[in-house]
């Protein structure tokens, strides 16, 4: 037995802001971003949150499953920008969908933090301690870029995406997980003041900091590592994978993979162009619009790959 996919959902902000909108107060253009990154418009949460977000796509996904909120084990929520530090987020959508049972925490790995939280609801299935797992990536990254920084603020945007995780016969068929601490500070961004009684520890980066060229060096060199590492413990070759869904981060990132991996980037479906770099929101958003236009069939060999702060990797393989 292993683990399968049995429904997704995904929310993004109604407010939207343009390349053109940006360019207002910063030294930009359109055109500028688009042959940059690809990224065309992004989605800005104006007052909702990351709970919120999290809620509405998990709502989503728990009915293209077909299932009871109450059947979920275990929801796991995947974000860097909690709108709380207690209680957790998963708690939260917990509340709001329904359900007053299963297990729930956050984890946070950053853009890479949905396809760890699924890796690890795979886990739970087959060790028996669960049998149906959601997962979600929400992010309001808008909240913690700074939007006089033009190397940053254009790059991201708010959403999310969950999906529903279940024992099956098919599925998952092999994960990979990494992580370099050793490059951390390429992406950094402050928590809070660290205060009390007796002092405090100054804020070095209230905003996120990223070095876009080590960044970019990182993904083109990590990915394709990772996925090859992928495929070899299930026997396949690159060209054996009908889809590759990759973190939204840069369209010039993606196509680099693709070349790399020798795969027509057909195969790399692509919507950064509306929704911009939504951190662990990024796939399953992308995975959910996928699904509900019926472009994956069943039996379709799958590769979600992740990669971000941390200096953090992951993917994986399934059979969707």
């Amino acid at each position: 037995m292993t683990t399968r996919i049995i429904g997704t959902g995904h929310y993004a902000p109604e407010h939207v802001v343009t390349n053109d909108d940006l360019a207002q107060f910063l030294d930009t253009s359109d055109a500028w971003i688009r042959e940059r990154t690809g990224i065309h418009m992004r989605h800005i949460d104006i007052g909702e949150g990351t709970t919120a977000m999290a809620a509405k796509a998990s709502i989503r996904a728990i009915e293209n499953a077909g299932i009871s909120p109450e059947a979920i084990d275990l929801i796991i929520a995947a974000t860097s920008t909690a709108d709380e530090v207690l209680p957790n987020t998963a708690s939260m959508v917990q509340k709001e969908i329904g359900n007053s049972h299963c297990a729930c925490y956050d984890l946070n790995a950053a853009c890479s933090g949905f396809v760890y939280g699924l890796n690890t609801a795979h886990a739970f299935i087959k060790s028996g301690m669960a049998d149906t797992v959601l997962v979600v990536g929400s992010e309001t990254m808008s909240k913690i870029v700074d939007w006089n920084d033009r190397s940053t603020c254009i790059l991201f945007g708010d959403g999310a995406g969950a999906v529903v995780a279940a024992r099956d016969e098919e599925g998952i068929e092999s994960v990979v997980m990494g992580s370099d601490g050793r490059s951390g500070d390429i992406i950094a961004c402050d928590a809070r003041t660290m205060e009390n009684k007796w002092g405090a520890r100054p804020v070095k980066n209230p905003f996120m900091i990223m070095n876009g060229q080590e960044v970019f060096k990182f993904a083109v060199r990590k990915v394709p590592e990772a996925i090859h590492e992928l495929l070899d413990q299930a026997g396949m070759k690159a060209d054996q994978i009908d889809h590759y869904i990759l973190h939204q981060a840069n369209e010039r990132i993606i196509a680099s993979v693709a070349k790399r991996l020798g795969v027509p980037m057909e195969r790399f479906p692509v919507n950064l162009f509306e929704y911009g770099n939504t951190s662990a929101a990024s796939v399953p958003i992308l995975l959910d619009e996928m699904n509900r236009r019926q472009l994956l069939k069943r039996g379709d060999k799958v590769v979600m790959a992740g990669f971000g702060a941390g200096l953090t990797w992951g993917a994986t393989l399934l059979t969707w």
